[in-house]
Parts: structure tokens; sequence; C-alpha cells
């Protein structure tokens, strides 16, 4: 009887080790053999191939069960992520929304916030809820460009939270309110919040810096520079429904929430036509893109935080796996949204498990 309950304690024990998730220490481990994972070694080529051609991308890694299966060019340096960033904030608003510091349900109105513009009685209605999921029907200018603002409805004409509209507006102004009620600067929570427990390998504050056109709009856009390779494990902590080893980083409810549909692809396309052109079908949760309307179980539930010019990171959870990539700005690169999409794509679309 001893004998038998030990044999199977051990191959439980294996069983349980087999199956551990792993995650990067100081530096990321990579996969010795990716062909033997179902990322095959010619289809890797092709891809390599395509981004060397027709992308102008300038860094790229696709993790696969927490283990680097392919790179491309510099995943180490630091560069503009564009309206990444927008996602990554959404992440640090979860242990507060948790801990009730903030109130998703609070009004623009409850928190005293005006503009260079006044705002109107029924846009200060508005919650919260409603600015991070681009629905609070407020369309003042950002400070920054880069939006939509463009297909905006008249002002005053939508009830905040019934339309979607894509707005350097809201999102700047999520950015006010999370330092509002945390009493705390974005930049100081990536660092308690992902730098240290990610133990991000090239993530530098000197360059991390926020700025707005003032006369336009009181609310800055904060901007953030991360490397390639740090990204990744932005998206493999979401991936793992925020815990990053044994520690739960990031309430695992708020991943939930972040990635839930807030706005559907035919919503989102009604509202912004260009938004049919790009080819693939995403709707929109707290300022993350969710892929929908695909029959290609790769792509089932991927969600993903994108940045103009080609920065990018994509979780797909049917498959475990993260892909990464930036195009450096500063190089005068820049990738059209088509191509973005279908990076997107074509990273998965290597993986054929036998």
């Amino acid at each position: 009887m001893k004998i038998t309950t030990i044999i199977l304690a051990f191959y439980f024990l294996s069983s349980c080790t087999s199956k551990a998730q792993i995650y990067p220490d100081n530096d990321w481990s990579r996969q010795e053999d990716p062909a033997e994972m179902g990322w095959g070694e010619t289809e890797r080529s092709v891809f390599n191939r395509y981004i060397i051609d027709s992308t102008n991308i300038t860094g790229l890694v696709i993790v696969h069960k927490g283990q680097i299966v392919y790179e491309y060019g510099d995943i180490q340096e630091n560069s503009y992520i564009a309206s990444c960033r927008k996602s990554i904030l959404a992440i640090l608003f979860g242990k507060y929304v948790e801990s009730g510091v903030i109130k998703l349900d609070k009004t623009l109105g409850d928190l005293n916030i005006n503009d260079v513009s006044e705002l109107l009685p029924v846009e200060k209605t508005a919650k919260i809820s409603d600015v991070i999921s681009a629905r609070s029907g407020v369309y003042l200018s950002g400070s920054n460009g880069g939006d939509f603002r463009r297909y905006a409805p008249k002002r005053g004409s939508v009830k905040p939270g019934s339309h979607w509209l894509y707005s350097n507006w809201d999102f700047n102004v999520a950015g006010y309110i999370f330092e509002k009620e945390t009493n705390s600067n974005i930049y100081d929570e990536i660092e308690s919040q992902l730098v240290v427990p990610l133990h991000l390998q090239d993530w530098d504050r000197s360059l991390q810096r926020k700025s707005g056109n003032y006369d336009v709009s009181k609310f800055p856009a904060y901007h953030m520079w991360f490397s390639t390779r740090d990204m990744a494990r932005i998206g493999l902590l979401m991936l793992r429904h925020g815990k990053w080893k044994d520690k739960q980083v990031i309430p695992e409810g708020w991943i939930d929430d972040i990635t839930k549909e807030r706005t559907s692809y035919l919503e989102a396309q009604k509202s912004v036509p260009l938004l049919k052109e790009d080819g693939l079908d995403l709707g929109y949760g707290y300022m993350w893109w969710l892929v929908q309307n695909t029959n290609d179980y790769r792509l089932k539930n991927a969600y993903s935080a994108q940045g103009a010019l080609g920065q990018n990171i994509t979780v797909y959870p049917e498959i475990d796996v993260v892909l990464a990539y930036k195009t450096k700005s500063d190089y005068r690169r820049r990738n059209s949204i088509q191509t973005q999409m279908k990076v997107m794509e074509k990273a998965v679309k290597i993986y054929n498990p036998i």
C-alpha cells in the first residue's frame, strides 16, 4: 500500500512539474528546438523574410509557453511605444479599482474635471468606466493628435456610455484621473507594479515624459518608452491573468475586466468606417483591442495593445503565445495599420502543432 502511494505521489509531482509555467528570470530563455513545439523551421524562415521584405519593424519577439521561439532585430533597445501606453495604463488601474481607491462609477462632474473648452452638463455625467472604454461622449480635442475625432458626433448629441470613439481626450484624461485618485505618478506606478515584480530588463525612467499642447487641452499625454522584450513580459503577465511566478501582481479579475468586450467590432466599424479596411475585426475593452469574428482558432480571444507606426503587444490565450514588436520612430520607419494586422496574423500562422 505504501509503495502504491509513493508511486502515485511520484507521478502526481512529475505531472505538476511538467506542466509548471515558465517565466523569464533576469533574461528570457530560448526554446532550443521551436520546431518540436510546432514552430516549423520553414514557416519561421518565410515569416522572417516577410518581416525583412514587407515591413519596417525594428524588433520582434514571439513567446510560447514562456520561452522565446522567434526573435528579430533589436529587442532590447528602448523606443517610443505610442498608444500602447494606454493599455499599460489600463493594467495599472487594477489594484486601485479592487481596493476601492478608484471607483469606476464616479463621474467627471464628481471629479471636478474641466478643460480649456468648458465641458457641457451632459459631458460631466460621463463615468470613469466610460472614459477608459472610449465611450465618454466628450468630443474635445486631446493635447496630442493620433485619434479618430474627425468621426465624432456633434458635442452634446450623445449620452455618455452610448457611443464609442477612439479619442485621445479620453485617454489623456484617464491618466489624469489615475494620478488624481491614487495620488501617485504613472511612471512611479509602472516601476512598482511592473518593472520590479516582472524584472523588466531595459526600463529607463529618465526617458519617460508627458507632453501636449496645453492651449488645446490641459491634460497631457503620458508617453512611454519600452524595449520589445520588456513589452513581451507585460504580455506574458496578461496571458497569465496577472500572475508572475508565485505572486498575483495584478488582480486576476481586472485582467478579465479590461479584456471584456465594451464595444463590438461591428459598433467600432460603424463609428469609424476606416476600421473596416484594417484586415482584422477589432472590438474594444478597457483600452485594449479585442480580436473578434475570426475562424482561426489561434486568434480566438486574442487581444492587443497597439501603437502608431508599428508598436504592438498581442496575447493569444488559446495557444499560450505572446507577440511583441516595435518600429523605432527615430529611424523614420513606419508600418501601415494593415501591415500591423498582417503581422498579428502571420506570426501565429507559423504555429502548427502536430
